[in-house]
């Protein structure tokens, strides 16, 4: 019997109940009459483009996935047990307070999901209702409780910095108060203003009073020092864990390793080539139920492609990149490639050699974008 290739799976929902001001992803408030043929469509594409793969890790992301009912939440993880799956897999699923009731967290505890990401990004409500959020704190700290209840025992919590009005004091009762909630993951980020979203239209008009530089430098530095003080682990420039609970799907993309993207707008790279879905919603389900390809913008890595991507991501993971991996997988040494970059990054203080480790260093991490852009090769 043939041996099926072995990938990590992305399933995007792309529904929710209010776009928030800073997202740029290909989410949705106000395609709820879609929901049920999108879920039909989906499982349909889940049974048959993921048979034929050997799944490792399983993340459902969007939108929010728990915006859909139980009922289709039920259906969705009922077509996703039908895959091959591996032995004890990470499995994880975006759920946003506000949009989560006990019925749903049974539901996905009850079919394969052992891990639940929940975006919070700040601890005061008037920071929530500033940024678009549709819950207050306390919808946060009941439905984290009632996950811990239901028996969820990985749960990651995403917070931002750097928001509109933000002080440093406010991010430090940010990270104090979820670090005593002691969920085992926090993924803490910038504030990136994206074209095309509604804060980036403030930010033109000058509408947005933004932290400053150094004062954004100084919450990612306590970040580091309040999560350390409670046992978390920074394992990536921006997420945090306790120990053996790191997020195995995110590593993955990371170590820029195989994944097939399953649903409206969501990527893969398998063999060599990168691929999306395409974005509009009701034209994937009238695709898939006419049996048409949904895929778009398909593309074969060049080394060279690989080569960066290999560099760009890896060094975003505190340990760096492996020198002696860099050679088995382009048959080429990095010093005969970036031998001038590395040289110059490690005199300045911005990268550092551990035996057969490169990494950023902690001043490297502070202008981490500016390092990695020197790693993009001429072509």
């Amino acid at each position: 019997m043939k041996l099926k290739k072995e990938v990590a799976l992305y399933i995007h929902i792309p529904f929710c109940k209010q776009k928030c001001f800073y997202c740029d992803f290909p989410s949705y408030a106000s395609l709820d009459y879609l929901m049920d043929d999108y879920v039909d469509a989906l499982c349909d594409e889940i049974e048959n483009k993921g048979k034929d793969y050997l799944i490792r890790s399983i993340f459902i992301g969007g939108g929010t996935p728990s915006y859909l009912n139980k009922h289709q939440i039920k259906k969705v993880l009922t077509s996703l047990s039908k895959l091959t799956l591996g032995k004890d897999i990470e499995f994880s699923m975006e759920c946003n307070p506000g949009a989560l009731e006990e019925d749903k967290l049974k539901i996905m505890l009850e079919n394969g999901v052992n891990r639940i990401s929940m975006g919070l990004q700040a601890v005061q409500n008037n920071f929530l209702k500033d940024i678009g959020r549709i819950h207050t704190f306390k919808d946060f700290e009941e439905n984290f409780k009632l996950a811990r209840k239901v028996g969820f025992k990985n749960i990651n919590v995403d917070l931002m910095f750097g928001l509109p009005n933000q002080k440093l004091e406010h991010w430090k009762e940010s990270l104090e108060k979820i670090s005593k909630l002691g969920p085992e993951h926090i993924s803490a980020y910038s504030l990136i203003i994206e074209e095309g979203t509604c804060f980036y239209k403030m930010w033109d008009e000058d509408k947005l009073n933004l932290p400053l530089e150094d004062d954004e430098r100084e919450m990612y530095s306590v970040t580091k020092s309040i999560l350390k003080k409670y046992g978390y682990n920074q394992y990536e420039i921006s997420n945090y864990s306790k120990s053996g609970y790191e997020c195995l799907h995110n590593k993955i993309y990371w170590k820029c390793e195989e994944y097939l993207g399953l649903g409206s707008a969501s990527s893969s790279f398998i063999n060599g080539y990168r691929y999306k879905n395409i974005d509009n919603v009701k034209n994937y389900i009238d695709k898939i139920n006419k049996k048409e390809s949904v895929e778009e913008n398909i593309t074969l890595n060049s080394l060279e492609d690989n080569m960066e991507e290999f560099m760009f991501m890896g060094l975003r993971l505190i340990e760096g990149i492996n020198i002696k991996e860099f050679k088995s997988r382009f048959g080429i040494d990095i010093t005969s490639i970036y031998g001038e970059i590395i040289d110059k990054n490690i005199k300045c203080g911005l990268l550092e050699k551990k035996e057969y480790n490169l990494r950023l260093t902690e001043k490297g991490i502070e202008i981490s974008n500016t390092v990695m852009s020197e790693f993009i090769l001429d072509k």
